[in-house]
């Protein structure tokens, strides 16, 4: 599968400028990190997370983990991980596993990792599992304006 669709149209529509980065085959967006020889901390990892209110996107760094309980406490829900069943419907134009960080595009809200306001550039999943999507900070900023920030993240 090529590049998402749905990010792409995302990208074009608040004029954001990007590159693509490509990688050998990965799984997991740790080892795409690896493969593409970009920094772990600067590449997204979206997490699927609901609950009654329904879906929300969790965007941390690819080398750590979201702290559920934290997230829960802070937002005053009571968020589970998504199935991967639900994850594949909702990203119908992506490869399984390959999500592009941008909930919002999707219809779902975004909560950001206060550690990555700090990245002067960052890489995304593209909807594949070769090819990333090289952004500025400035840009990811614009992107996830309407996101809410916190710090949600464990090692």
């Amino acid at each position: 599968m090529d590049i998402s669709p749905t990010l792409l149209k995302q990208l074009q529509s608040q004029q954001i400028p990007y590159d693509t980065v490509h990688h050998r085959y990965s799984i997991t967006s740790l080892n795409s990190a690896h493969t593409a020889h970009v920094p772990a901390k600067q590449l997204i990892k979206p997490v699927i997370l609901h609950d009654q209110e329904g879906y929300l996107m969790a965007l941390v760094p690819s080398d750590k983990y979201v702290y559920l309980k934290q997230l829960n406490k802070q937002l005053n829900r009571s968020l589970e991980i998504s199935t991967e069943s639900d994850v594949t419907r909702l990203f119908s134009d992506c490869d399984s596993g390959a999500i592009p960080p941008l909930g919002e595009a999707y219809g779902m809200q975004m909560v950001v990792d206060c550690s990555l306001d700090q990245c002067d550039e960052v890489y995304m999943e593209g909807g594949n599992h070769t090819d990333l999507i090289h952004l500025s900070g400035e840009s990811f900023q614009k992107l996830t304006t309407n996101s809410t920030h916190a710090d949600i993240t464990v090692h």
